[in-house]
C-alpha cells in the first residue's frame, strides 16, 4: 500500500499557499475535497504539522475505496482512479509546497539571502542526485552556487556521515591563499582552478559566507 507522504519527499509546505488553493483551516488541521472522475469519487485531502492524509469515497455507495493505493490492484478503472488521485497530490505538491532538501543552518541563511537579493530559484538538475542543486544568473545562465550533499571523506574530512557544502567560484590568484583543508576545500566536482568548497556546518560565518556568495555572482557574470 502506498503512502501519501512518497508524493511530497524533500517538500516542505507553505501554509499561506494551502487557503489559496481552497484547504480549510480547522483546530489546526487544513481540509480540502474535490472530486474525481466527473464526480464518481469524493477526494478528501487533510494535513497537519506537514503530514498529509487522504480518503477517497465513492460517492453511490458512500464507501471508503483503497484500491488506488494497493500497488498490486491493476485494470482499467482502477488506473484510472489512481491516476486522478496522483494528480491531485501532484497539483498540490506544486502549488502548497516548497523544497526542503538541505537541513543545516548555513544552507538555511544561503537559500534565504539568495531568494532575497538575486531572486534565483534553487535548482535540482539532476534525477539521480535529488540533494545536489545549484545557483545560477538570470541573465547568461551561469552557475554561481552549487550545494551538494556528500560524504565527509570526499572533501577530505576525518569520519563517516554526510554534510552540506557548497561550491562557490574564486579569482584564481587568491585560491591557493584561499584553500586551508579546515573550511576552504578545493571545490569539489568542479573545476578546482576556479571554484572552492565551503562546508555548510558554521565553520564559516554567516556573515563571511554571503560575502563570498556575492563575490561567485560577480565572478560569473564574466564571460
Amino acid at each position: 500500500m502506498k503512502n501519501e507522504m512518497q508524493f511530497f519527499i524533500r517538500k516542505r509546505v507553505d501554509t499561506e499557499k494551502l487557503e489559496a488553493y481552497g484547504f480549510q483551516k480547522n483546530n489546526g488541521v487544513y481540509c480540502y475535497q474535490t472530486k474525481l472522475l466527473d464526480g464518481q469519487f469524493l477526494m478528501e485531502v487533510s494535513i497537519k504539522d506537514g503530514e498529509v492524509q487522504t480518503k477517497l469515497t465513492d460517492a453511490e455507495s458512500d464507501c471508503e475505496y483503497t484500491l488506488h493505493v494497493i500497488a498490486d490492484a491493476q485494470g482499467e478503472f482502477v488506473t484510472a482512479v489512481r491516476t486522478a488521485y496522483e494528480n491531485v497530490l501532484f497539483d498540490i505538491r506544486e502549488k502548497c509546497f516548497v523544497d526542503d532538501v538541505f537541513k543545516s543552518d548555513s544552507a538555511k541563511a544561503v537559500m534565504e539571502y539568495i531568494a532575497n537579493k538575486y531572486d534565483t530559484p534553487l535548482e535540482f538538475l539532476w534525477k539521480k542526485f535529488p540533494d545536489n542543486a545549484v545557483y545560477r544568473r538570470k541573465d547568461n545562465q551561469k552557475w554561481y552556487a552549487a550545494i551538494l550533499t556528500v560524504d565527509r571523506n570526499k572533501i577530505g574530512l576525518d569520519g563517516s556521515g554526510k554534510i552540506e557544502i557548497i561550491d562557490l567560484k574564486i579569482d584564481p590568484t587568491q585560491l591557493e591563499e584561499t584553500i586551508d583543508h579546515k573550511r576552504y576545500f578545493p571545490g569539489y566536482h568542479m573545476n578546482k582552478k576556479y571554484w572552492y568548497t565551503i562546508c555548510l556546518d558554521g565553520s564559516v560565518g554567516k556573515e563571511e559566507l554571503l560575502k563570498r556568495i556575492d563575490i561567485s555572482y560577480e565572478l560569473a557574470k564574466k564571460k
